[in-house]
């Protein structure tokens, strides 16, 4: 995926070869930072308020502020997709870092944050969304504040570099068997007509797209049981599926040699996805016969 070549740097717009940083910079030395991955359809946001209210909330819990206020944010972001005449699917990457300044762990005085974000092309994986995807079980080994969404993402990174090993799409993460949610991913597990999923404590990221589910299923009568799962459940569930910006709503056919249900996408699953792609306006339909 190339990148586009303007990107959006503290509130300028520069080309993309031109952009630098000191070596001293403290998202490169500590991950003193946070970051946001927004989808694109057809040159438009999707679920760009909920991001960057995250993106704010992430910024105040590793106190770090931000130099504009959320609307300047939003209108910067806008014309960054006009700058680049962007009108395909895609993805923008924005990180926020603490700043560059000598290395030390206290935090720097009178610092300015660095801020980048960038465009990249993004097409719907429509195979994976189509069939399903298969998966492993992995032991979570993350901190507790999973809900900033920060840049320490190295157990994010070993596990999904586990599940690739494994032939697999995701890493589905568990604490002593209770499933969280997967490497970068959240995930739910139907059953009975119900949707279960972990609650909203600091061992998970409120995902974005999560947000909308949750909006999808009030809006189809489904309950949402925000109650954690463990992995025997996985034996007896009906369905299973995991969200993200990148990989929307993905149905789970099989967590290492579990097969869920008969391997094909549930019918929950198949009306969640008919909700997003209409809420994100999609003009290509991904399952037309359904």
């Amino acid at each position: 995926m190339s990148v586009y070549s303007t990107i959006l740097t503290q509130s300028e717009f520069v080309d993309k070869d031109s952009l630098s940083y000191p070596f001293e910079e403290r998202g490169l030395q500590f991950g003193d930072g946070i970051y946001e991955v927004i989808r694109i359809y057809n040159g438009e946001y999707y679920l760009l308020t909920e991001h960057v209210d995250r993106l704010f909330r992430s910024a105040e819990a590793i106190k770090i502020n931000i130099p504009y206020n959320k609307e300047t944010m939003i209108d910067l972001l806008h014309q960054l997709i006009k700058k680049n005449n962007m009108t395909n699917d895609g993805k923008v990457y924005m990180q926020i870092t603490r700043g560059s300044a000598p290395r030390d762990h206290i935090f720097p005085q009178d610092v300015t944050p660095n801020i980048y974000a960038y465009i990249q092309d993004l097409p719907r994986n429509e195979k994976t969304l189509e069939n399903g995807v298969k998966t492993i079980s992995h032991r979570d080994s993350r901190w507790e504040n999973c809900y900033i969404k920060s840049l320490n993402l190295l157990p994010n990174v070993l596990a999904k570099q586990t599940a690739k090993e494994n032939s697999c799409y995701e890493a589905i993460l568990h604490r002593d068997g209770v499933v969280t949610e997967c490497s970068s991913s959240n995930i739910y597990l139907v059953k009975d007509g119900k949707v279960y999923t972990h609650p909203t404590t600091n061992k998970i990221l409120h995902g974005c797209v999560r947000m909308a589910i949750e909006r999808f299923l009030k809006e189809e009568n489904i309950p949402l049981i925000e109650e954690a799962f463990h992995l025997e459940d996985i034996k007896h569930a009906d369905e299973l599926f995991l969200s993200s910006s990148t990989s929307e709503i993905t149905p789970v056919i099989q967590v290492d040699h579990v097969v869920v249900s008969n391997g094909e996408p549930g019918s929950i699953t198949r009306t969640l996805q008919k909700a997003y792609e209409q809420d994100a306006k999609i003009t290509k339909k991904l399952m037309e016969s359904i």
